[in-house]
């Protein structure tokens, strides 16, 4: 395979993480009570994505394809998650 298209396959398979990651990020850095909001955000989106890309690169592993409904539904979950911890540790 040729390296930009592998290059673009494994893009694609982690789009879907830090997509949510950045709305996600931004929801709680407006939320949020940490100065300056971007830092915060930008804090948050990087939790979630790597978070959210290790989910799916463990549901590409464990069900041999990309794209498995149970993958979404355990990626909505764990970044759910992620997002409350991150979400209660970021006013102390």
């Amino acid at each position: 395979m040729e390296t930009l298209a592998l290059f673009f396959h494994w893009l694609n398979l982690v789009v879907p993480a830090w997509g949510l990651a950045a709305l996600l990020a931004a929801v709680l850095a407006w939320r949020g009570c940490a100065r300056p909001r971007w830092r915060a955000g930008l804090r948050h989106g990087v939790w979630l994505g790597v978070c959210g890309s290790a989910v799916l690169i463990a549901g590409l592993v464990l069900t041999g394809r990309d794209g498995r409904m149970a993958t979404y539904a355990v990626l909505v979950g764990v970044m759910g998650v992620v997002a409350a911890w991150r979400d209660s540790v970021g006013c102390r």
